[in-house]
């Protein structure tokens, strides 16, 4: 039985950055959940065993004995360490989709220092402005191909605390018992895919901005699948 994919969206947008990869996977016969972090980051830190619970809550309705790979964009990859470990169902792969890894041991930080030096002038009140805010519309536009599913990514952007970016994930030790595996879109990735072929993960390339699953579905899915299933 093929395992069931759990799609993870960067805090930072919402789950709809995965629906379009999650109905295609559906068309070629796999179950599949999409679980919202659109409300958990909010109040105080530490916001990661809240990301966590969203995740398991949401994998309430799955057999226990039912394989998940997970695969999480963006710094939602620094997240796959406590998710794996805080699951009850058997994991048969993780797939780090353009996204943050977690260090070999030790926390992580969501946001290393020159990114956080960037953030910081923008928050007013701790709170930082909507994620395609912070950059040029020369920067965004590329990541967009369709105006309504830019549109609809735009329309569910949380706000986000600067805390959010300034906390740090715990690394679970043993959590990368199971097959990982890494997809890059692009740069600036390049060095996290480049790690990823140096801890002896499989790594695939399909060329494209941040945003590229929204772009094509198809084809992410498909290296989805010969990533841990082919």
């Amino acid at each position: 039985m093929q395992p069931t994919f759990v799609l993870i969206h960067s805090p930072s947008v919402g789950p709809s950055t995965w629906t379009p990869v999650a109905e295609q996977l559906t068309a070629a016969g796999c179950r599949v959940r999409v679980p919202s972090l659109q409300h958990v980051v909010a109040g105080e830190p530490p916001f990661w065993p809240r990301i966590v619970d969203a995740v398991r809550d949401d994998l309430g309705q799955v057999p226990a004995d039912q394989r998940l790979v997970l695969s999480g964009h963006s710094n939602a990859g620094l997240f796959l360490p406590s998710i794996r470990s805080g699951l009850d169902h058997p994991v048969a792969g993780s797939v780090f989709v353009d996204a943050a890894l977690p260090a070999r041991t030790g926390p992580t930080p969501v946001a290393p220092p020159e990114l956080l030096d960037f953030l910081r002038p923008m928050a007013v009140d701790g709170m930082l402005p909507r994620w395609t805010d912070w950059w040029d519309e020369a920067d965004v536009a590329p990541m967009f191909s369709d105006p309504q599913m830019r549109q609809k990514v735009v329309a569910e952007q949380p706000r986000l605390p600067l805390s959010y970016y300034e906390q740090h994930i715990p690394v679970p030790d043993g959590w990368d018992d199971h097959p990982c595996s890494y997809l890059l879109f692009g740069p600036p990735y390049d060095d996290p895919a480049s790690e990823a072929r140096e801890r002896g993960w499989r790594v695939a390339h399909l060329p494209g901005a941040h945003l590229h699953q929204i772009v094509d579905p198809a084809g992410t899915a498909r290296l989805l699948l010969e990533l841990t299933v082919g």
